[in-house]
């Protein structure tokens, strides 16, 4: 039987990793798999914890990050450290229901390279939140070449080409859900209802979430720097035009040139524009400074998968 390598991403999980390997046990009793839990850098006794379940179970393993280097790295880590023929994403916190899958793996027999969970309700998720998600799917597919699947999560079930294809895209700015869209392969979407957290609370706020959607956008599209030249372009032409009115009217009423008010609206208009164009630069040489780096994606302190 193939080899079920799951992939499960910590930070701060202290509550839940003893309760989700016991609901994988339950659901996977028949298979055989491991466990990869990714210890990013979790202050709590999340680790100590991990390494109970991995001293006494075999199929547990587990690497420990020297600091936090986020979700991302976490992902990255595991599917390159695993082993299996199948691999599957899923968080920790059960709000990637272990009881899907079985039809999650039925569904790879029938030919499907992945197959992958889609949220079809917010039940429980802030308003604000959700909007901000509607929102964001929105933009991104109709700026960039890729179509994301509104309410697709992390959790997945794939064969090992996929992981394997997604591996070589080895840049250290990273947005796993367009990695995987932008990989290609035939997939299967599954639909299920928004699950709360078993225990503790998210690390995600409302601001970083922003901030991680600003990061998707500029990952995958160059549009927003055609915005700034079309946003200057424009401003260009309305300012020339405005100019040869003002000189036009001076000419033939002899009328002196008035308005503070106007003149400084308009200042502070075209200086926020250009700030702005400066920034979006900005944020995409940053990406260009950070990989020209080179650095790691991740530096693991400790693991048992050598052993």
């Amino acid at each position: 039987m193939d080899l079920l390598s799951i992939v499960v991403p910590c930070f701060n999980e202290e509550e839940s990793v003893g309760i989700f390997l016991d609901e994988i046990q339950k659901t996977l009793f028949d298979r055989n798999y491991e466990v990869i839990f990714i210890n990013d850098g979790s202050t709590d006794n999340t680790l100590a914890n991990i390494k109970d379940l991995a001293n006494s179970n075999q199929n547990v393993k587990y690497i420990s990050f020297s600091r936090n280097f986020g979700k991302e790295s976490a992902i990255y880590a595991g599917l390159k450290n695993a082993s299996g023929d199948l691999v599957c994403l899923m968080d920790v916190d059960m709000q990637h229901p272990p009881s899907m899958l079985p039809e999650m793996i039925e569904s790879i027999s029938e030919g499907y390279d992945v197959v992958a969970a889609r949220r079809i309700s917010k039940k429980g998720e802030p308003m604000v939140k959700s909007f901000g998600s509607h929102m964001f799917y929105k933009i991104f597919n109709r700026i960039s070449k890729l179509d994301l699947v509104e309410g697709a999560t992390d959790y997945r079930v794939m064969t090992r080409p996929v992981v394997d294809a997604v591996l070589e895209l080895s840049e250290y700015n990273r947005f796993s859900k367009g990695l995987f869209q932008w990989v290609g392969f035939e997939t299967k979407w599954i639909d299920y209802e928004n699950v709360e957290r078993f225990a503790g609370k998210t690390t995600w706020s409302f601001w970083g979430l922003v901030g991680y959607s600003v990061e998707a956008i500029v990952a995958f599209t160059t549009v927003p720097l055609s915005i700034s030249i079309f946003l200057g372009t424009v401003i260009s032409a309305i300012a020339f035009i405005y100019l040869a009115f003002i000189i036009v009217k001076y000419l033939m009423y002899s009328d002196p040139v008035q308005g503070f008010a106007t003149i400084m609206c308009a200042l502070l208009l075209l200086g926020g524009i250009q700030l702005l164009s400066i920034g979006i630069l900005g944020k995409y040489l940053e990406k260009t400074y950070k990989e020209t780096k080179n650095r790691p994606i991740f530096i693991v302190k400790e693991t048992n998968i050598d052993d």
